[in-house]
């Protein structure tokens, strides 16, 4: 597949050539990766994630959280993190090159709808996909057990 990108990359002229990256990332190093991933993230005027099956994407609520727009695959946890035309654009068929091509398109040649995706995205992941998001329910959640030890399921409130 990196093959068939870098000769597709290689027929474009110039200038769309000077737009893109192609990017290969240490896997050796989990820190240099990460900062990578990172960097690549902050900058990128969309992020793709094109799975074929995917438990929860931390790579789509690490770009959500960047406020970048998505364009991903729905399919797995990713379909439960994107409200699909709200907080990104969900790929219905992940094979579907042309379906791909026409949501990159939609998000690149529109500042305005890129831009209202990367703010959505970032408060969805502000309010659903924080650790101290969770931290905050499973306070809650211990404090309606203690306060009524009924909804424990335990011996009496069973």
């Amino acid at each position: 597949m990196l093959e068939e990108c870098f000769d597709a990359w290689c027929d474009l002229p110039h200038a769309a050539r000077a737009r893109i990256q192609l990017v290969c990332l240490p896997m050796a190093d989990v820190e240099e990766n990460a900062a990578i991933v990172n960097a690549i993230q902050r900058h990128a005027a969309v992020i793709v994630q094109k799975s074929l099956a995917e438990g929860f994407g931390l790579t789509v609520a690490e770009a959500m959280w960047k406020a970048r727009p998505v364009v991903a695959s729905a399919v797995g946890g990713i379909q439960d993190q994107i409200v699909d035309g709200e907080s990104g654009l969900l790929l219905g068929d992940p094979t579907d090159h042309e379906e791909l091509g026409s949501a990159l398109a939609r998000v690149l040649g529109d500042p305005y709808l890129a831009s209202r995706l990367g703010t959505s995205a970032r408060r969805r992941a502000t309010e659903r996909f924080l650790g101290s998001r969770h931290l905050v329910d499973y306070a809650e959640l211990l404090t309606d057990v203690v306060a009524d030890p009924r909804r424990s399921g335990g011996p009496t409130g069973s």
